[in-house]
């Protein structure tokens, strides 16, 4: 913490030479002057990260176990002060929604907070953790040539609607205070590498919560006034505004309200996973269950992370973003201490597949949070910020898989190998995407590339690469939307067949331009 203070002296004595607003847009109007002690932020940005990961440890033990169901009331979710450390040293993969920020964050560390996409995808494309849907498909665009933001785009990336950067947002409404649009600026720069859309939007409004929850100790105001930078228009805004409007009908019974978003919202449109399943990592759903915790917990604190867990489905991620939203409001100082008994033991533990622990991240964040705050216009005083609160502009309207409706959902269940190598599937509609995956046929071969091609229709065929390893697999084996409207054929090809690798095709998800 020397290093900190040391830190925060230096900022202040530089901020009193610095023009008072120089740097400050005029489309960002100030409406608010907040006045945050320093002691105060690095209070509320511990509370953020340690909030972070004591929401993703408490949801850890039913993570996708409860789809499409509430978890009961009758399953009883341990938590003691050795759960944290049990996770860290048994299950760090856990923590996949805070070492992915730590990804950014380090970034930033390194490169100055104006880094460019770039660098943040070639960081978290090369480095050494797994990685699922929008995450893994996003890794694989980058690696092979398809730069951010394309390499989040739905035309790129099947799982662009998907949570992925709705969990990994916290990093930038933490350094952000009190500035949703700067929040949003650093968004559409680090989301566009994984996700569009109604993907994106989740990390946006996330990143918005954790924003205004610097300024404002009123749960209700963070989670409407965070609505305002999504497009009205979006069904993203139209699912969270749902909710909102369902606590104001049920104001006493969070489950009515989880039964009314399961009606409407639960049927993904994107992930090739969760169509017509009950499983859904789509980023407004689960967002929306981060907005029942916060609502319908009213600021406290264990209400709050166990109603966001029970709503299931990602109910690990979805407390992580509740808590650590909620831990900001509040400051780490304020977390009740039944809580946070379980981060103790961690807090010098590098998170895995990183460098960084906790309490390095309570420093790093803290610095780049000034120096964000000094960029935007923040007058900094000797013990004090005042922090100039931005008018909350809309990002621009992206829509993902727009004039697609899945309508089909059939097995292909075949072996691509030395033996068979083609196969041909047919489909009416305007779009598919063909489940497959390439693996060894026994472990002590070498990991090596699948190379295939995918042709519709007789046309031009398509190069596809399908890596056996598991960290830079193609996470569907092939995909096209906009299609014209009617029969269609698909065939797939291996050009390199061996013994030592067989591709599995799974099943075709088909979409139509008519609403079924």
């Amino acid at each position: 913490m020397k290093k900190l203070t040391i830190l925060l002296a230096i900022i202040a004595v530089v901020a009193c030479t610095s023009k008072k607003s120089g740097n400050q847009s005029s489309s960002e109007k100030t409406v608010i002057n907040t006045t945050i002690s320093k002691a105060e932020l690095l209070d509320k940005i511990k509370g953020g990260w340690a909030g972070q990961v004591i929401g993703c440890t408490y949801g850890g033990p039913t993570e996708f176990k409860f789809n499409g169901v509430m978890i009961p009331d009758s399953v009883v979710i341990p938590w003691d002060s050795t759960r944290c450390l049990w996770y860290y040293e048994n299950s760090p993969g856990l923590y996949d929604d805070v070492y992915m920020d730590l990804t950014f964050v380090d970034v930033f560390e390194k490169e100055g907070i104006e880094a460019p996409a770039n660098s943040h995808a070639l960081a978290y494309a090369n480095a050494e953790y797994m990685l699922w849907h929008a995450n893994q498909a996003g890794r694989y665009n980058i690696l092979n040539g398809i730069m951010p933001p394309q390499s989040g785009h739905w035309l790129n990336n099947p799982h662009a609607d998907d949570i992925d950067f709705q969990i990994e947002a916290d990093f930038a409404g933490l350094m952000s205070p009190g500035m949703v649009n700067t929040a949003s600026e650093i968004c559409d720069k680090v989301g566009h590498i994984m996700n569009y859309g109604d993907g994106w939007y989740g990390g946006v409004y996330v990143a918005a919560m954790y924003s205004l929850a610097f300024v404002s100790d009123d749960v209700n105001y963070v989670v409407n006034e965070a609505l305002k930078a999504i497009p009205m228009e979006s069904q993203f805004y139209q699912c969270i505004a749902d909710v909102i409007a369902w606590h104001k009908k049920y104001p006493a019974d969070w489950k009515q309200t989880w039964a009314e978003i399961q009606n409407k919202w639960s049927n993904d449109i994107g992930c090739p996973d969760g169509v017509f399943r009950d499983f859904n990592i789509d980023a407004k759903i689960n967002a929306a269950y981060i907005v029942v915790g916060m609502l319908y917990g009213e600021g406290d604190y264990s209400k709050t992370l166990d109603i966001s867990t029970r709503c299931g489905q990602d109910s690990d991620c979805n407390p992580a973003s509740a808590g650590g939203i909620l831990g900001t409001m509040l400051g780490y100082s304020n977390i009740p201490e039944d809580w946070k008994k379980a981060v103790y033991p961690v807090e010098d533990m590098d998170f895995k597949y990183t460098t960084v622990s906790l309490n390095d991240v309570y420093e790093m964040g803290t610095k780049h949070a000034l120096q964000v705050l000094e960029k935007n216009g923040a007058k900094m005083m000797e013990d004090k910020i005042e922090i100039p609160v931005q008018e909350i502009k809309p990002v621009a309207l992206e829509i993902s898989f727009e004039g697609h409706y899945p309508v089909e959902r059939n097995a292909v269940d075949k072996t691509l190998n030395t033996q068979n190598k083609k196969v041909q599937v047919e489909f009416t509609g305007n779009g598919f995407v063909l489940q497959g995956w390439a693996q060894k046929t026994a472990k002590e071969y070498e990991e090596s590339v699948a190379e295939l091609t995918m042709s519709i229709d007789g046309g031009e065929p398509e190069k596809i690469l399908m890596p056996t390893a598991f960290a830079t697999r193609k996470h569907e084996l092939g995909w096209k939307y906009q299609l014209p409207e009617g029969k269609h054929t698909v065939e797939i090809q291996l050009l390199n067949a061996t013994p030592a690798f067989r591709v599995d095709v799974g099943d075709v998800i088909v979409y139509s331009s008519n609403r079924p």
